[in-house]
C-alpha cells in the first residue's frame, strides 16, 4: 500500500507546485539529521544518552544528554547544507550564521518533550524554515518574521514508530522510518475535523490560570449536561509533538494557556520554535491556533525566545477560546 520513498515524493511534490530546489536540499538535510537523532533515541541507555547532562539552556532549564545530542547533531548538519545562512536553537543563546550566500534560515527545537527521555515517552523534533530577506550578513532581524512567512515547518516524532510530519504550503503530509532508515509517505494528507470531543491540557496548573480560561475548561467538563452539550475526553502527554501528532491523526485541541506564576511571561512555548511551525502544520490540515487573543500565525515575534500561549486544533474550540477571552 506504501511504496512511496521520500525523495521521489519530494521531487515529485516541488515540481508539481513549482517549488526551489534549494528548499528541497534544505528539509532534506533537516530530516537526516533527525534520522541520525532517531539512532540515537532507539538505543537509549545502551548508548548513554540518557540523564542529565549538567548543563543549562538560554531559557534556564537543565539539560538532557540527548537534548545536547541532538542540537549538535541538526547544527553540524545545517552547517555543511550551502543553501542555510544561519540557524536559530532553542537551545542556544543567539543565532549561528553558517554561509553568507544561503537562502535559508532554519529554527528549531532538537528535542521537544525531552523531559519524557528517561521514562522512553514519545519526544520529536521540531523545525521551521524562513527565507532569508536581506543580502549580506546575518542580522537578528532576519528571524524575525511572523509565523506566516514559514516556507516549511514540520516535525519528526520518536515514538512507536519515527514518524515524519511536515508541509510547504501545500498540505500536510506523514512518512514513517522504515528499517532502512527511509521514509515512506504514509499519510497523503491529514485533514483536521472542525469539531471535537478531546482536549489536551495540564489540568495541575488550573488555580493559575484566567478566568476566561477557568471558565472554558468548565464547560468541557461540564460534559453533555454543560452548555456544550457533550462529555469530552482529557489527554495529556507532556510533549507537544506527541500532542499535536495525536491531534492531526484524530482531531482535538491543545492548550497550555497563559497563567499567572510569572506574569512577565505570555507563555510558556517559544514563538519561534514550537508554536510557529505547529500553528502552519494545523492552519494548513485545517485547524486553527491562537494566543487566546489572535491567531498565532500573525503575531510579530520581538525575540528568537519569545514565549506565547498556545491554543490549537480544531476550529470550533479555538474559536470558543477566542470568544471567551474577548466578549
Amino acid at each position: 500500500m506504501f511504496c512511496t520513498p521520500l525523495s521521489d515524493f519530494l521531487n515529485q511534490h516541488f515540481q508539481q507546485n513549482n517549488l526551489s530546489g534549494s528548499l528541497k536540499e534544505t528539509l532534506s538535510a533537516i530530516i537526516n539529521a533527525c534520522v541520525a537523532i532517531s539512532a540515537k533515541t532507539r538505543q537509549g541507555a545502551l548508548s548513554g544518552v540518557l540523564g542529565e547532562a549538567g548543563s543549562g539552556n538560554i531559557q534556564g532549564e537543565n539539560q538532557k544528554k540527548l537534548d545536547v545530542i541532538a542540537n549538535d547533531i541538526l547544527i553540524n548538519a545545517l552547517r555543511q547544507t550551502p543553501m542555510v545562512a544561519g540557524i536559530a536553537s532553542e537551545e542556544e543563546d543567539t543565532f549561528v550564521e553558517t554561509n553568507e550566500h544561503g537562502k535559508y534560515l532554519v529554527l528549531f527545537d532538537p528535542l521537544d518533550g525531552s523531559s519524557n527521555i528517561d521514562v522512553n515517552i514519545s519526544v520529536g523534533t521540531i523545525f521551521s524554515v524562513l527565507k532569508k530577506p536581506s543580502s549580506g550578513s546575518l542580522k537578528l532581524d532576519d528571524f524575525l518574521q511572523n509565523g506566516r512567512n514559514q516556507v516549511a515547518a514540520g516535525y519528526v516524532l520518536y515514538g512507536v514508530q519515527t514518524q515524519l510530519v511536515f508541509t510547504v504550503g501545500q498540505g500536510v503530509f506523514g512518512f514513517t522510518l522504515n528499517d532502512n532508515n527511509q521514509f515512506i509517505l504514509t499519510k497523503n494528507d491529514f485533514r483536521l475535523p472542525e469539531s471535537t470531543a478531546e482536549f489536551a491540557i495540564n489540568m495541575s496548573n488550573q488555580r493559575h490560570w484566567e478566568s476566561p480560561m477557568q471558565n472554558y475548561i468548565a464547560e468541557l467538563l461540564a460534559g453533555k449536561d454543560g452548555v456544550r452539550g457533550k462529555n469530552y475526553n482529557m489527554r495529556w502527554v507532556a510533549s507537544m509533538v506527541a500532542e499535536v501528532h495525536r491531534i492531526l491523526t484524530r482531531g482535538g485541541v491543545f492548550l497550555y494557556p497563559f497563567d499567572y506564576r510569572d506574569p512577565n511571561k505570555p507563555g510558556k512555548l517559544r514563538l519561534m520554535y514550537e508554536a510557529n511551525p505547529m500553528s502552519l502544520l494545523i492552519e494548513q490540515a485545517g485547524g486553527a491556533s491562537s494566543n487566546a487573543h489572535q491567531n498565532i500565525l500573525d503575531i510579530q515575534p520581538t525575540g528568537l525566545h519569545q514565549r506565547v500561549a498556545v491554543v490549537l486544533g480544531a476550529k470550533e474550540e479555538v474559536a470558543r477560546v477566542n470568544l471567551l477571552h474577548n466578549p
